[in-house]
């Protein structure tokens, strides 16, 4: 019996319009030729979905003379802190200033009893005068007997003792004079003043305590202009720091000079710029720091001793060194990036930053000098997204660094 063959509908979906007959012993084969040739036709009508370029804005790497920054925290020193010890022993009588107020050289600040160096003082002054009569007296007799030695009226001998007698009195004299100074010293010890300008300190002892020399700290004052502020930098630090002077990168100034910006602990800055005036070549071993020092000019005294800041060392600059705004460096799990054009697409740049410049940022490593780097739009780029550039990126707009990267 005759086969009737019978129309097999195109299936939803299939865009080839074949129209397929079949029987009822080749109905398997069929079917699989008719998956195969739709499948084929699914194939052949698919296209590719193309990511629609990104617009951003770049900027070229250019390797330039940058200032460079170094920031430390430091601790303000005066110059000259004076201790006030007594210099005589005595009861001390009275504190002649307010303790914690600006002092000047020679303001008195305290009062020894003064009764025991005046009256020590009236007797070596006695005493001078004693022995100053007593050389007079000799020395009127030498008068009188040389010029009858030489008219050989007088033994020798009796012009050899009217010579020494009259230089020996002198010599009392000289002592008694030495011994009237000596309490005049005395004396004027019991005015404790204050050798220096600066700030005092509170005062050690109360009123009618018995000082000596050897172990009575009265009170202290320290010089207030200049400020100095010292810094410590670390051994890792320094030696950085050694290494880019030394390959060349970092190039200081011709006189050495380096001056430096004061931040105070409210962020404020302080209006001076200081200048460096000491740097240690010696390793502290207890610390594991070197020493440097900075003086700051401070004519009203708002720089206090002890007080912790912030300091920032210019002068120096880095030489060939590219620097980037700070939004088109991007942070990954793996470290910074940034985009840089290849073509007409974006290519992943691993980078290392330095320390960061206002609103820039410098390029440790990772950039070798002329790459455009995409500053606006970096972060809606992945590897390889085709880029559209719409302009370099605006001057002095650039803000704050890009969001870490998801």
């Amino acid at each position: 019996m005759a086969e009737a063959p019978f129309p097999v509908p195109t299936p939803s979906g299939n865009r080839c319009g074949l129209t397929m007959r079949l029987t009822p012993l080749g109905c398997p084969c069929a079917v699989l030729l008719a998956t195969v040739f739709l499948t084929a036709c699914d194939r052949v009508e698919t296209r590719p979905v193309v990511a629609a370029p990104v617009a951003v804005t770049t900027v070229v790497a250019k390797p330039a003379s940058l200032p460079a920054s170094m920031t430390f925290v430091g601790q303000t020193q005066s110059p000259q802190a004076v201790d006030i010890h007594a210099r005589v022993d005595g009861f001390l009588l009275r504190r002649n200033y307010n303790e914690g107020s600006v002092v000047k050289a020679g303001d008195l600040l305290f009062e020894i009893d003064h009764a025991p160096f005046q009256a020590q003082l009236d007797s070596a002054r006695a005493q001078y005068d004693a022995q100053k009569a007593s050389y007079e007296r000799a020395k009127a007799n030498l008068d009188r007997v040389l010029p009858l030695a030489a008219e050989k009226a007088l033994s020798p001998k009796d012009r050899d003792d009217a010579i020494g007698t009259a230089k020996s009195a002198e010599a009392s004299m000289e002592a008694a004079l030495a011994q009237v100074r000596t309490q005049e010293l005395n004396l004027s010890y019991t005015y404790v003043r204050s050798p220096v300008d600066g700030i005092s300190d509170y005062a050690h002892v109360n009123d009618g305590t018995y000082v000596n020399v050897s172990n009575s700290l009265l009170t202290s004052v320290s010089t207030l202009d200049p400020m100095r502020v010292v810094m410590s930098v670390s051994e890792e630090q320094f030696l950085a720091i050694r290494d880019l002077r030394d390959s060349g990168r970092l190039v200081l100034p011709a006189d050495g000079r380096l001056e430096a910006d004061l931040q105070m602990s409210d962020g404020s800055r302080y209006p001076a710029t200081g200048v460096v005036t000491f740097a240690s070549s010696t390793f502290n071993q207890q610390t594991g720091t070197f020493m440097v020092r900075a003086d700051f000019a401070n004519p009203k005294g708002n720089l206090r001793p002890g007080q912790f800041v912030r300091i920032t060392l210019k002068g120096a600059n880095y030489a060939n060194a590219i620097q980037l705004p700070q939004r088109a460096v991007m942070h990954g799990p793996k470290g910074d990036f940034v985009y840089v054009v290849n073509g007409d697409k974006a290519e992943e740049r691993p980078v290392q930053m330095a320390e960061p410049s206002g609103e820039f940022w410098r390029v440790e490593k990772g950039l070798k000098g002329d790459e455009q780097v995409v500053v606006d739009g970096a972060g809606k780029l992945m590897p390889g997204a085709p880029l559209k550039i719409t302009g370099d990126a605006p001057a002095g707009s650039f803000g704050p660094a890009s969001p870490k990267a998801e």
